[in-house]
């Protein structure tokens, strides 16, 4: 399955407790909550470019499936993961104590990431 295409978020559930169990400043998880931000996957193979616009705000991220990484969190800090599929729709990693899980469906990604007891999840469609 591939998972090339933009996609822009639909909804989301527990964004609030999520952001700040992550360290996310009050402000900034204020700002973003109600935006409705897209995605961009490039997929060749293996290699996956990602990027994430909500609001002014652009990540760029870039990994080969089975092999260290650096990457940009939520919170603009860098850290080094190794990003996993699972069957031939699920991209699955860990970094900073979350566990970061990307569904692919159809038109529909959804992104769950837990830490902790605290879980928060996405739905985007292709647009």
């Amino acid at each position: 399955m591939n998972f090339s295409g933009k996609y822009q978020v639909q909804s989301q559930e527990n964004f609030e407790a999520f952001m700040k169990a992550a360290g996310l400043p009050e402000e900034l998880i204020q700002k973003g909550k109600d935006i409705k931000g897209t995605s961009e996957i490039v997929q060749n193979g293996k290699h996956f470019k990602l990027t994430i616009t909500s609001g002014s705000k652009v990540v760029h991220n870039e990994f080969t499936l089975g092999e260290e990484c650096e990457m940009e969190t939520l919170t603009g800090e860098k850290v080094k993961t190794v990003v996993h599929m699972e069957g031939d729709n699920k991209l699955v990693t860990t970094f900073k104590g979350i566990k970061s899980v990307t569904e692919l469906n159809g038109d529909t990604i959804t992104s769950t990431m837990t830490l902790g007891d605290v879980v928060f999840k996405r739905v985007s469609k292709r647009i």
